[in-house]
């Protein structure tokens, strides 16, 4: 049965991402797009996923982080500050002269 019609996300696709760590309405947007278009289906949504468990949910209960982190090796560093990841730089833009 369908959830979403207008993406069209099946009952099966939802609990599918749900069996994948998908919590919430939001994390099913961001792996299907159910719900980002009128919303009808959040609802629904939030139905199918019910106060069952979730291993996201788990994780933050056992003091551990809910969401991936990128190793700190693989982070650019900026000279001098340990721990502070880089920021690209951003090349100034010459404004035009008021008239």
């Amino acid at each position: 049965m369908y959830v979403c019609n207008c993406f069209g996300i099946t009952e099966a696709q939802v609990k599918k991402h749900a069996e994948a760590g998908a919590c919430t309405p939001r994390q099913i947007a961001s792996a299907s797009k159910a719900g980002t278009d009128c919303g009808s289906c959040v609802r629904r949504i939030q139905a199918l996923l019910g106060r069952g468990a979730c291993p996201r949910r788990e994780l933050v209960d056992q003091g551990e982080p809910a969401v991936a982190l990128v190793p700190e090796a693989e982070l650019p560093k900026i000279p001098g500050i340990p721990g502070i990841p880089a920021v690209p730089e951003v090349p100034e833009r010459e404004l035009p002269e008021a008239a």
